[in-house]
């Protein structure tokens, strides 16, 4: 049988998505659950790769399971034995033996917070990136839509990103205030690595009045990662969800 199961996880202690030497990728601690209960499971397919700090709040996983089990029974097997960490089984479904929670996507959905005041967190440590700065909002809406639409992304691209082709199409990207947190959304099929982390930081700047919105075409046509702004911290970035 094959299972569609979606998870949610705080990446903080962990070294993103992929398995790891250390056993340190959230890959590692749920196939290790799956295996307790389930000795012959395979590895899972992801939806998307995490970067280590990188949380989810509907990442998608699918694997088959040898033996029959209702839904709802998976989700408390895996639960029962991630206890002693921050990820949960959402949910799970049967789906068909053609399903791939990675190349079955059609939407990637991803969000960053930015937290907007001079005082730093207290609550949201490691799931914010805190800046203390004005920004303008404007500014930074006008940037995200010049981003919108198919481009050549290297120069928001990190510089060891292993894509073969650096054209993505960006499908929606705003910038909304709520109270003092400004959120990003963007969505795409597929993002570069670093991607959504290299234009938020490059909105900030121009936030912060150090670059300009209009300064987003030529960014992109550089084509060149040093055109571009910082890097935000992963923390600040939330896997939200798939569309299928």
């Amino acid at each position: 049988m094959r299972y569609k199961v979606t998870l949610e996880y705080d990446g903080t202690r962990f070294e993103g998505w992929q398995s790891q030497p250390s056993g340190k990728g959230v890959q590692d601690i749920v196939e290790r659950a799956l295996a307790a209960f389930n000795p012959e499971t395979p590895r899972t397919i992801v939806a998307g790769r995490t970067d280590a700090g990188v949380h989810a709040l509907g990442q998608v996983i699918h694997v088959d399971i040898a033996r029959e089990i209702a839904p709802i029974k998976l989700c408390d097997a895996i639960n029962a034995h991630l206890r002693k960490y921050p990820i949960i089984a959402l949910a799970a479904e049967v789906v068909d033996e053609h399903f791939s929670a990675r190349i079955s996507a059609k939407k990637r959905h991803y969000r960053y917070v930015v937290l907007n005041r001079r005082m730093p967190p207290a609550l949201l440590v490691n799931r914010v990136w805190h800046v203390p700065h004005r920004l303008n909002l404007a500014a930074m809406q006008e940037g995200a839509a010049l981003l919108v639409g198919p481009h050549d992304f290297t120069s928001f691209r990190s510089s060891v990103c292993q894509a073969k082709n650096p054209v993505r199409t960006l499908q929606a990207f705003t910038v909304t205030q709520h109270d003092v947190q400004i959120w990003f959304e963007c969505a795409a099929r597929a993002f570069l690595h670093h991607q959504v982390r290299n234009m938020v930081g490059t909105l900030i700047e121009i936030g912060r009045g150090k670059r300009k919105a209009a300064d987003i075409p030529s960014i992109i046509t550089a084509r060149d990662r040093s055109a571009a702004g910082l890097t935000a911290p992963p923390g600040g970035l939330y896997f939200v969800s798939v569309d299928y």
